[in-house]
């Protein structure tokens, strides 16, 4: 699949990566009457760098032509931790509702600009295949 296009790539990475930080914001919301739960949080940003420009600390070596460098369509694995910013309460319980809902509000906003933007593509995809390139002569 090395035609793919890498924006749509990209986009795919980035929906797939916000749909895992509301996953964790929403476990957050969900636990946050729970005695001694700790907020998790996703290293969304530096998991996005690395799929889209790939960590050359990691990035293999290739030495021969069978050889693939890694993708943005690559599966990404992003580091979920405790959030160290967490103010802990009475109970041990370190989620703040409030801060979660503003982030889970944000995460959702810039899900929806990437699901807009690989819409467009596709239809942008769309059109060069059937009108654009002269499919309907």
């Amino acid at each position: 699949m090395s035609g793919f296009d890498p924006i749509i790539g990209a986009l795919n990475t980035s929906l797939n990566l916000r749909l895992l930080n509301q996953n964790v914001i929403s476990s957050n919301v969900a636990n946050a009457d729970t005695p001694g739960y700790k907020a998790q949080t996703v290293e969304f940003e530096q998991a996005l760098r690395e799929a889209l420009n790939g960590n050359d600390e990691l990035r293999p070596d290739v030495t021969s032509s069978g050889h693939q460098t890694p993708r943005a369509t690559d599966p990404v694995h992003p580091v979920v931790y405790d959030d160290p910013n967490g103010v802990e309460s009475l109970d041990g319980n370190t989620v703040d509702r409030a801060s979660e809902m503003a982030k889970m509000a944000e995460n959702q906003l810039l899900y929806d600009a990437s699901a807009e933007m690989l819409k467009r593509k596709l239809g942008m995809l769309k059109y060069a295949i059937t009108e654009g390139g002269g499919g309907n002569r």
